[in-house]
């Protein structure tokens, strides 16, 4: 039988790429702003699953975004990126916490979301734009194109995260 959390997963894969691929990379706002809210599948995958799985499946989910914006594996290389580094990033925001069996990051403060989901996003956006410009003559560019999509991106994800998010009643 399959588990919940599994379906869960697959379905969060599957609608995130397509929003992604048929909506946000059809924006383009102020000629070079593009919401990546596909990120959003990192951020919410379970903390104690595999962790071979959930690089494999970061790197999928980047290489599927790439497969439909032709975008020469940006994508997988920062998804990778921050599938490699999330745990050293969850150490950094929340602490020992992190070593209790029953951590779930619904249970910790919105801030220490907020903080983990914008890490992830600058991350993600260091690697995606670096790549992209490959000079770092245009260093000011790179920083440009990280703040303006990253804060876009970061309001549309806590926009997402609270539309989808499960209320604790």
């Amino acid at each position: 039988m399959i588990s919940n959390s599994y379906f869960l997963n697959v379905v969060r894969f599957i609608l995130l790429v397509l929003v992604q691929v048929l909506v946000f990379n059809r924006l383009n706002f102020f000629g070079f702003i593009n919401p990546m809210v596909y990120i959003l599948f990192l951020y919410w995958y379970p903390i104690k699953e595999n962790r071979g799985a959930f690089i494999g499946l970061a790197f999928l989910l980047g290489i599927s975004i790439d497969f439909f914006s032709d975008s020469m594996a940006l994508n997988a290389a920062s998804t990778l990126t921050i599938a490699y580094m999330r745990p050293a990033i969850m150490r950094l925001v929340f602490g020992v916490n992190l070593e209790f069996q029953s951590f779930k990051i619904s249970n910790t403060t919105r801030i220490q979301q907020i903080t983990f989901l914008t890490l992830l996003i600058i991350v993600h956006h260091l690697v995606f734009f670096t790549l992209e410009i490959f000079s770092l003559e245009n260093f000011l560019l790179i920083l440009k194109k990280v703040s303006a999509t990253g804060a876009v991106t970061l309001l549309l994800c806590l926009l997402f995260g609270s539309l989808f998010s499960i209320r604790k009643e």
